[in-house]
């Protein structure tokens, strides 16, 4: 027989299917039919009266197997087979018990009409029988009796209620182990747009440029290369450090991008057709955390604008107002109403539309950035004539 298994998901010790089925039919045959056996030898009743005698007692015990199906049927068994014990056998010996096995287990699995029609009818009858065969018994057994089928309805409720509650538990938790795991996807996602996507644009940026200048100027095509070996280098170790997440969840193998990585992040997207400055009004970091989001929701940003606004300059302003980390990115494209690819974050990104300002995962990643810190992330037009976007993260947040 299986040995019973803690249920972590529930927190609580839940036998196996096996061992609920098989243990009220062996306890029910060891206690009844030993019984009947000893005391059809005492009382030398005879074969076919002993016979009799051993079989009823059999009876309930074995229709206790169709009980996990037929909880229902079974528990109507169980009574007639009781009845017919109590009314055909001597008046002496252990009690029935696979009635109280067969209540329980029918309650607890939902068939509670089944139950107590079967239990009211077969206790009428036993009455009625009891008075017509002439058999006294004395009303405190009645009562006691009475009572402890009470008590088997009782504790059946309790397991069909714990039964309940339990099921209950489990599919909260599989539905939070569902979000966790929903959140971490929607995370590496994320992560993986960001490095993956600024890394391919600057790449094809500097590598146009390297295009562009081999012939008449050849030193400013070998820094072009050079700046694409570094920002290839930079996103494979990133990639590297989400991939050793998922598989490992290993600590990052590199540091997380700071604030203060942000001039090199603006050096890398600047080209002959884009100029691109940071403007640091900042006499203090604020939390690691902050810094964090604050150099993706950048570096996403300034990836639209070099693949989406076909702007000439962009201005990256980082400053706090207040208890506020506040960061503004500006450029002077096409802006969030012009035609075609449009400014930061312009239907079509990606493959996405929208009515809107251009939903798409770039700009959806930024606000879920900030809100993850309490923060917000807004798109307007800026004074450059292109897109503005403006984000403010608590000075103080905790991832």
């Amino acid at each position: 027989m299986p040995v019973p298994q803690w249920d972590g998901r529930s927190e609580r010790f839940r036998p196996p299917p096996a061992f609920v089925l098989f243990a009220p039919v062996v306890i029910s045959l060891l206690v009844q039919v030993p019984a009947a056996i000893g005391i059809a030898a005492w009382t030398d009743v005879g074969w076919a009266a002993g016979v009799t005698q051993v079989a009823l007692a059999a009876a309930g015990p074995l229709a206790l197997l169709g009980s996990r199906r037929f909880p229902g049927p079974t528990v109507a068994v169980v009574a007639a087979a009781a009845l017919a014990d109590l009314a055909l056998t001597p008046d002496l010996g252990p009690p029935y018990i696979a009635v109280a096995f067969a209540i329980v287990l029918a309650v607890a699995r939902g068939a509670v009409v089944w139950a107590v029609s079967s239990i009211v009818v077969a206790w009428v009858a036993a009455i009625a029988l009891g008075s017509v065969l002439g058999l006294s018994w004395h009303p405190f057994r009645i009562a006691f009796t009475t009572l402890a089928l009470a008590v088997c309805f009782g504790i059946g409720w309790f397991v069909r209620v714990r039964r309940a509650r339990a099921s209950a538990f489990r599919a909260e938790a599989m539905r939070r182990r569902q979000s966790a795991e929903e959140r971490e996807r929607v995370r590496i996602a994320r992560e993986l747009h960001d490095v993956i996507g600024h890394a391919l644009s600057q790449i094809n940026v500097q590598a146009s440029v390297g295009l562009h200048l081999m012939d008449r100027d050849p030193e400013q095509a070998r820094t072009a290369l050079g700046s694409i070996k570094e920002t290839s280098k930079s996103a494979l170790d990133e990639v590297r450090t989400v991939l050793g997440v998922i598989r490992d969840g290993e600590a990052p193998l590199v540091p997380q991008a700071e604030l203060a990585e942000l001039p090199r992040l603006v050096r890398g997207i600047r080209s002959p057709d884009l100029e691109a400055r940071l403007v640091d009004r900042l006499a203090e970091a604020p939390r690691r955390a902050v810094q964090f989001a604050g150099y993706r929701i950048a570096q996403e940003a300034l990836t639209n604008v070099v693949r989406h606004a076909g702007a000439t300059e962009a201005v990256v302003t980082v400053e706090r107002s207040g208890d506020e980390f506040v960061l503004t990115i500006d450029d002077d494209g096409s802006g969030p109403g012009g035609a075609g690819r449009g400014g930061l974050g312009a239907p079509g990104e990606f493959g996405e539309t929208s009515a809107d300002l251009g939903e798409g995962s770039g700009i959806l990643g930024m606000r879920e950035r900030a809100a993850l810190l309490g923060g917000s992330v807004e798109l307007g037009a800026s004074p450059l004539g292109g897109t503005r976007v403006t984000a403010r993260l608590p000075w103080g947040g905790v991832a």
